[in-house]
């Protein structure tokens, strides 16, 4: 489970920014440096530690300070950018919000919704939201990428002008501006099937596939869960298209 968003306040200058953005997002928690912030649901001493234990721990950060104090803090905690949470700098009186961190993994999200919210601009730049208006490494709920390791060199040939060809249907990328073309040197599958995907093919699953088990009482574990990874791959299914396991209860 994602931790509550912490809003970061760093002296009371941006409180009414603050107060924004819990009316935006009322689970947040706002984190008050001690001795200069009043009324703080969280108070920290030490702003550098205090944000890379947030960060480290997967929490949404919106710093309500300059962007360069959010990257001099976090420096130290950057390892794997596809597990990194949303890290966003926001101006004191909410003019500017520019997603640093994490921006495929819900912070150009945040920032543009914080930017309807305040009346600001978002600062997106990163390449695939800036050309093709889609964040292929984050796609919706419903649907799995199974070789983000590819996502890089993929991005790369497109952004050197190769196409894509598309097999199979789906809303979110046909809302994109991809540069589709059944000629593609690129493609992208949207399949149940288990593909296997490389640097110039990208393979998403929808979870459109409903799994049904049932057993004897007193079954063990791992015997239905290699009867379930077996018929899978029998029917050359991917485990990333189960959307959900259902059973009947008949023994109770």
């Amino acid at each position: 489970m994602t931790p509550p968003t912490a809003i970061i306040l760093l002296n009371d200058s941006g409180r009414e920014t603050a107060d924004k953005l819990l009316t935006l997002y009322p689970d947040a928690l706002i984190h008050g440096l001690s001795g200069r912030v009043d009324d703080a649901d969280v108070t920290f001493q030490q702003t550098a530690a205090h944000l890379q234990e947030l960060f480290r721990a997967g929490t949404p950060i919106l710093g309500i300070c300059a962007s360069a104090i959010l990257i001099r803090c976090l420096a130290p905690a950057l390892n794997n950018k596809l597990v990194e949470p949303p890290v966003v700098a926001v101006a004191d009186d909410g003019s500017n919000i520019v997603p640093l961190l994490g921006g495929h993994h819900g912070a150009n999200d945040l920032a543009r919704d914080i930017a309807d919210a305040l009346q600001g601009h978002a600062a997106v730049t990163t390449a695939s939201d800036v050309h093709f208006n889609i964040a292929l490494d984050d796609p919706p709920a419903g649907l799995a990428i199974a070789n983000p390791q590819h996502m890089k060199a993929f991005m790369a040939a497109m952004l050197s002008g190769e196409t894509v060809k598309l097999h199979g249907t789906n809303e979110w990328l046909g809302a994109s501006n991809l540069p589709f073309d059944e000629a593609g040197a690129l493609s992208i599958h949207v399949t149940t099937k288990s593909v296997a995907g490389n640097a110039t093919t990208l393979v998403y699953h929808p979870k459109s596939l409903a799994l049904g088990v049932g057993c004897e009482r007193g079954a063990e574990p791992d015997e239905l869960l290699s009867l379930v990874t077996q018929t899978l791959r029998t029917q050359g299914l991917s485990p990333l298209s189960v959307g959900c396991i259902t059973s009947i209860d008949l023994k109770s």
